[in-house]
């Protein structure tokens, strides 16, 4: 497969052209699909060990022409790091922060200053010794404000990158500004890779890391290509590369998955319609993301009637989640009943309010809303917003609240609706650690509050949760943390949905969690 022939951007944009003239035009192809009748969307990728070798073709959405290989940065080529590069941590299957770099890790007694024990004979791509060094030069990149990584506004409150220590090539110590006993969970984001001392003006572009993969080329928003490094500390990947190419829109890059062009679409949440002729096909399938996707109706609390912790109650009472999941996801994915915490997180509890359209109309006439009339704005920026937002609305009527579901442009819903419109549909990707989910999307001031609202009591009760080194103790605090948003705070969560991934009938070892698939494991049968 390796000798195979590479398809450029112009062959893969017109692969959809020799299977179908237009992917969205029906429900089901004939013909190269080999569809038949609409089937049911599989549950999981095709199973079974893959064959050694190979190149597995990535099919991805167009990016910005900065785009760049340094994975602090928030213009980072997100399908390339986790084959480039490893982190000091990880999220395991479990949910569950596991070793990469560093094989174990401890606090002091107050949770004020960590210690990780690094992993010894790694070696970088261009032969360098992973050291203590790397690791610490790496928390400095990311806080360093030229860099202006996302992952700064988490970590630069705890860390001072003048304090780091190294004692020894293999041990790095970390000195907070204070407690944090969840604070290595804060390192498995994907702007937290391991890169070389020094590398900062160079990383964008030579992308040397530790991971199991190394650079061959790569072309910001082109194409791209990383072949095995055959001298990972974890061993050898299963394949032999790994081809990236940038296709302009959803319904190109799903007819060349079908046309067996590409083997896996990334950061494409396929449609329903486009999933089951996907599904049905003889050359491809759906891989289901279990609740990668958290979708939010963020009422913003500094505009009315939202400034009404009563409105606030009454909007998220007013809706029956179940009915949101049906309707928008056809099952494909769990209602969420407001909590942001992710169902199969460890963190998560499963209490909450049930829906109560009658309690919802006492509060609004409480509140002095008795027939309250608002603007949901969505766009087609995501396939679900629309679907979400008509649910809402229909469901949100048995207790009296008039939704008019307004639409609006795609290309600039993020820059003149998100966080200026009172109601609007959003989402975000799972994965994140419970600590900085709050700290990030809820707490008083930070910039991806998306809600504006501000609580002392909360904040000073994530503080406490940060503080609390006993396991089960601080979890219950989470708990808390999780009925004070549902209770109190301006973010409806409606449903998590599962991420529908179109993928080769070859490809094996699929399987997502953590922001990224296993790049060591995954592989190509009759590669």
């Amino acid at each position: 497969m390796s000798g195979m022939h590479h398809p450029g951007r112009r062959s893969v944009l017109a692969a959809g052209t020799a299977c179908a003239a237009s992917l969205g035009a029906s429900w089901l192809l004939s013909g190269c699909s080999g569809a038949t009748a609409a089937p049911v969307l599989p549950a999981a990728a095709q199973r079974g060990a893959p064959d050694r070798g190979g190149t597995l073709r990535i099919a991805r959405p167009p990016a910005s022409d900065a785009e760049t290989l340094d994975p602090a940065s928030s213009l980072s080529a997100y399908e390339y790091l986790g084959a480039l590069y490893n982190r000091l941590v990880r999220i395991g299957a479990d949910g569950e922060v596991a070793p990469d770099l560093a094989e174990s890790w401890e606090p002091d007694g107050a949770a004020r200053t960590w210690t990780f024990r690094l992993r010894k004979g790694v070696t970088f791509h261009d032969g360098r010794a992973f050291t203590s060094a790397d690791a610490a030069y790496t928390l400095r990149h990311i806080l360093d404000k030229a860099t202006a990584s996302p992952q700064a506004g988490v970590l630069a409150p705890l860390v001072d990158p003048r304090r780091l220590r190294t004692p020894d090539a293999h041990t790095l110590v970390v000195p907070l500004k204070s407690p944090n006993a969840e604070f290595p969970s804060l390192l498995t984001h994907y702007n937290c890779y391991v890169v070389p001392e020094g590398s900062g003006k160079s990383i964008g572009r030579t992308g040397i890391g530790t991971g199991p993969f190394r650079l061959e080329s790569f072309a910001p928003a082109g194409p791209g290509r990383v072949t095995a490094y055959k001298d990972h500390w974890a061993g050898r990947p299963v394949l032999d590369a790994i081809a990236f190419y940038s296709v302009a829109d959803m319904s190109a890059r799903s007819n060349a998955l079908l046309a067996g062009q590409v083997d896996l679409l990334s950061q494409t949440n396929l449609d329903f319609a486009t999933a089951r002729v996907v599904a049905a096909s003889d050359l491809a399938t759906i891989a289901r993301v279990k609740n990668a996707q958290w979708y939010v109706l963020p009422m913003l609390t500094t505009d009315k009637p939202f400034t009404d912790v009563r409105v606030r109650r009454a909007m998220k009472l007013a809706y029956d989640p179940e009915h949101i999941v049906k309707a928008a996801l056809q099952g494909a994915g769990r209602p969420g009943w407001d909590n942001p915490v992710p169902p199969d997180d460890p963190a998560h509890i499963s209490a909450h309010p049930e829906h109560d359209p009658e309690q919802a109309r006492y509060l609004l006439r409480k509140a002095g809303h008795e027939d309250l009339a608002v603007d949901l704005y969505t766009s087609a920026y995501d396939p679900l917003f629309t679907p979400m937002a008509l649910a809402y609305q229909e469901s949100a009527k048995r207790a009296g609240v008039r939704i008019r579901v307004k639409t609006a442009s795609a290309d600039s819903y993020y820059t003149q609706i998100w966080m200026k419109q009172p109601l609007m549909a959003t989402y975000w990707y799972t994965g994140r650690p419970v600590d900085q989910l709050f700290n990030q999307v809820f707490r008083s001031g930070s910039s991806y509050n998306e809600t504006a609202w501000s609580d002392e009591g909360f904040d000073a009760l994530l503080d406490r949760a940060r503080a609390e080194t006993d396991d089960a103790r601080r979890r219950d605090l989470y708990g808390e943390a999780q009925t004070w948003v549902i209770d109190k705070g301006g973010a409806m969560t409606p449903m998590f949905a599962d991420r529908l991934v179109g993928i080769s009938r070859k490809v094996r070892g699929y399987a997502e969690h953590g922001f990224e698939f296993d790049y060591l494991g995954i592989g190509l049968k009759g590669a």
